[in-house]
């Protein structure tokens, strides 16, 4: 199963591309406002309003077998401790190895803004290449 934290997911499509070419089952978990998908193997699943309903359905679901795709540190971070495979939407392969650092840095980042409120910008824009090393990540992370 691959749950999708889809939100503010920018590569939903690439999703539903490997998932339907592979044939594993997909839900996308979002608070609304993203059209459901006519894929039979895609499910869109609808929580309650609030900052991390999604998240908390699919911590409270994942399991060892599963991948999820996620830019939230703290839900990789669940995710991770479940056993479960965790993929950032640039590719990036969240592990027992690296995603306790990736929650300390993303604190970091949320003190440094908190400290200067003049503090202007955030991550990098989302490119090309990185959309494709996405498709790359989640085709060798189901295989």
């Amino acid at each position: 199963m691959i749950y999708v934290d889809a939100d503010a997911c920018p590569v939903k499509a690439e999703v539903e591309k490997v998932a339907t070419r592979l044939k594993v089952p997909v839900k996308m978990v979002s608070n609304g406002g993203i059209k459901p998908s006519a894929n039979p193997l895609i499910e869109s699943v609808f929580v309650d309003a609030g900052a991390d309903e999604a998240d908390m359905w699919i911590a409270e679901r994942v399991g060892e077998d599963d991948l999820v795709v996620t830019s939230d540190m703290p839900l990789a971070a669940k995710c991770v401790e479940a056993g479960a495979k965790v993929l950032k939407p640039n590719g990036e392969a969240l592990t027992q190895a690296n995603v306790r650092e990736a929650l300390a840095m993303r604190d970091l980042a949320a003190d440094l803004r908190a400290a200067d409120p003049f503090r202007q910008g955030g991550g990098r824009p989302f490119s090309k290449a990185d959309r494709s090393r996405f498709l790359d990540a989640l085709d060798r992370a189901l295989r």
